[in-house]
């Protein structure tokens, strides 16, 4: 039995769009995001830092998004791991994902996760916002056709797209036509519309979109 330990619109999406895909079964389990239940002794023996996704299959627990795909990617879909020859791209893009979730955290915190505006910096929240349009300009240049590899849609395109999907809600998506285009392929999947049906109601993202403050 494979179960999936989530909160809606976070990277534990990632993995359940990933399930989707390879048409595995499995169970789900809902987490609130702002509850004290990811500190609880119980779910940190499966994730040390107290977050989603977890994940309990081969009678282990794995708590890294990117570790979970490429697990799944190597034991169940194949199909999903690009040709052996693309296999550096593959894996450098499993792991640029993580520099787009990086700035994407770093928003979400300040724009969402600090309440009040004393807490903020307008001076982060300007180069975070910056610097995220720079690394989606990068998947901008590289797009290699309609998806990341050459040879087709893989775990890649999951791994970067949901990053660059949050991402839309801190940089304006029109300054990036070929990522936009990408990522309304992506969502046009069956396996991903399965898996937003499933996602949850938003806990964190209550806006379509998060400016930037003004310079002064």
């Amino acid at each position: 039995m494979i179960r999936l330990h989530h909160v809606a619109q976070t990277r534990s999406f990632r993995v359940l769009w990933m399930l989707e895909e390879l048409g595995l079964p499995y169970d789900l389990v809902r987490h609130d995001f702002f509850d004290r239940g990811l500190r609880d002794p119980a779910y940190l023996a499966m994730s040390p830092a107290g977050r989603v996704p977890a994940l309990e299959i081969d009678g282990r627990c794995l708590a890294e998004s990117g570790a979970i795909l490429q697990w799944l990617a190597e034991t169940r879909g194949p199909q999903l791991l690009g040709s052996p020859q693309e296999r550096p791209d593959w894996l450098e893009w499993l792991h640029y994902a993580e520099t787009v979730a990086a700035h994407v955290a770093n928003l979400t915190q300040q724009h969402i996760m600090l309440r009040e505006d004393h807490m903020r910096s307008p001076t982060v929240m300007r180069l975070e916002a910056k610097r995220l349009e720079k690394t989606l300009e990068g998947v901008e240049r590289r797009l290699a056709g309609d998806w990341l590899l050459g040879s087709g849609f893989s775990a890649a395109d999951i791994a970067v797209s949901y990053g660059a999907m949050i991402g839309r809600r801190f940089v304006d998506p029109d300054r990036l036509p070929r990522v936009a285009g990408w990522l309304s392929r992506c969502a046009a999947r069956p396996a991903f519309a399965r898996a937003a049906d499933r996602d949850g109601p938003p806990q964190i993202y209550l806006k379509p979109f998060y400016p930037p403050p003004e310079a002064p």
